[in-house]
């Protein structure tokens, strides 16, 4: 049975070796749960209640992993994304109107059409089709709203009728509890402890609790299978005869065709096994397709997937030990409702910092090219809106390009999306 399920992996690791990924699945695990509460949280402002939403992500990242353990054979953590947990909930709900079922469905129609990329050649021409800088644009844009979502929820940020936005009141003990613990996970992110977002996590949640800020979330009465039952299945065939619809299937299936294809590319060279690039990639894409059944924002390559690749993960072990660690922390939903806002939102500030990163592949000096990316990167969180952002973006680049000149070198299916999101723009107007 064991040589059955070792092979099934891929892999037929010695006894050391094996050790190595049990290893590197718990190093991931703790590296990654954070996302359990913290995805929970977004999605409950779209209206998924929170015990719910905690069960939901739990029970797609363990079935995610399951799937990239078996089909992809590879050390992939799949979990619920930071970034486009944005876009599900202030974007598809807040911004176009969508009910959270109705955006489930986004996300396994997206999903579905996923499958029919990762599964063809698609993948190929879709991401050779977008310039780089457009797809650099989106990854920074979306950094920034995250670390604004989350300087919103620290209280850092606070509303203002004069300039929209200012400074928070540093008297307040949630502000200072916000601030400690941005401070704590920086440093551990850069000495790169293990799972130190979620050490950071615990100790904004302590040290609010001792300063008396730190109150249980109300994550509702009753069994964790109870509360989370009414998800599943919960999306709806509602507005799928509505332009909006699916211009977010289609905005949410070019966000998982990028940043996966982005993702899966890294950390499979890291692990140096680049045959598991496209089993990767069709394992994210029926995990998507399952996300909107259970009740879920759409599903990435985490990130955070390279500690366990850098304590020695090298096969499908990796992410089926993540998975029995995700089952096992089902038994502990009730005690999530005691982390508050103010352990959380310093987390999404350091990982909107991290996806800003990408800034510095954007050539400035070449204004024409930049451009668009600069539109994108300062609309997502000047409107509030991922979807408007891109729309800027995506909208500049044509023009700029017929400016120079140089309209035949964009491609046909580029000027279809400026067509698609000016025709949004248009709509929206005359509604």
């Amino acid at each position: 049975m064991r040589e059955k399920l070792q092979r099934m992996l891929g892999f037929m690791p010695a006894r050391d070796v094996l050790r190595k990924e049990i290893l590197a699945g718990v190093v991931a695990y703790f590296a990654v749960v954070y996302i359990v509460l913290v995805n929970a949280t977004i999605l409950s402002d779209a209206g998924i209640p929170l015990k719910a939403g905690m069960a939901a992500t739990l029970l797609i990242s363990i079935i995610s992993c399951l799937v990239i353990a078996f089909l992809g054979k590879s050390p992939i953590i799949v979990v619920p994304g930071m970034g486009v947990n944005a876009f599900f909930t202030y974007t598809l709900v807040r911004s176009m109107g969508l009910s959270w079922q109705e955006a489930l469905m986004v996300v396994t129609v997206s999903g579905l059409l996923f499958a029919i990329v990762a599964f063809t050649s698609l993948h190929r021409l879709i991401s050779q089709a977008i310039p780089a800088m457009l797809q650099l644009g989106i990854t920074v844009g979306i950094g920034l709203f995250l670390t604004f979502v989350g300087l919103q929820k620290s209280g850092i940020v606070i509303a203002h009728q004069t300039t929209f936005v200012t400074i928070g009141h540093f008297n307040d003990p949630k502000v200072i509890v916000s601030c400690v613990t941005l401070l704590v996970a920086v440093v551990l992110v850069i000495r790169n402890v293990p799972g130190g977002l979620l050490i950071s996590i615990l100790f904004g949640t302590i040290m609010a609790h001792l300063l008396g800020v730190g109150s249980a979330a109300n994550i509702g009465e009753g069994s964790v299978i109870s509360a989370y039952t009414p998800l599943f299945g919960a999306f709806t065939l509602e507005g799928m005869l509505r332009l909006p619809f699916w211009i977010a299937v289609f905005l949410l299936l070019l966000i998982l065709v990028f940043e996966n294809i982005g993702l899966i590319g890294a950390q499979t060279d890291m692990a140096q096994r680049p045959e598991t690039f496209k089993g990767s990639l069709r394992a994210l894409s029926i995990s998507n397709i399952l996300a909107g059944l259970i009740g879920s924002s759409p599903t990435v390559a985490a990130a955070e997937s390279t500690a366990g690749i850098a304590a020695g993960g090298r096969t499908g072990i990796t992410p089926l030990i993540t998975a029995v660690l995700f089952g096992a922390t089902f038994f502990f939903i009730p005690w999530l409702g005691y982390i508050p806002d103010s352990a959380l939102a310093p987390v999404l500030i350091v990982i909107g910092a991290m996806m800003t990163q990408a800034i510095q592949e954007i050539k400035f000096s070449n204004f024409a090219d930049s451009f668009p990316a600069f539109l994108i990167i300062v609309m997502i969180p000047f409107t509030y809106s991922i979807v408007d952002g891109m729309a800027f973006g995506f909208i500049a680049y044509p023009v700029v390009k017929l400016a120079q000149g140089k309209g035949r070198e964009v491609p046909k299916i580029l000027y279809g999306i400026a067509i698609l999101f000016l025709a949004n723009f248009v709509v929206n107007a005359l509604l």
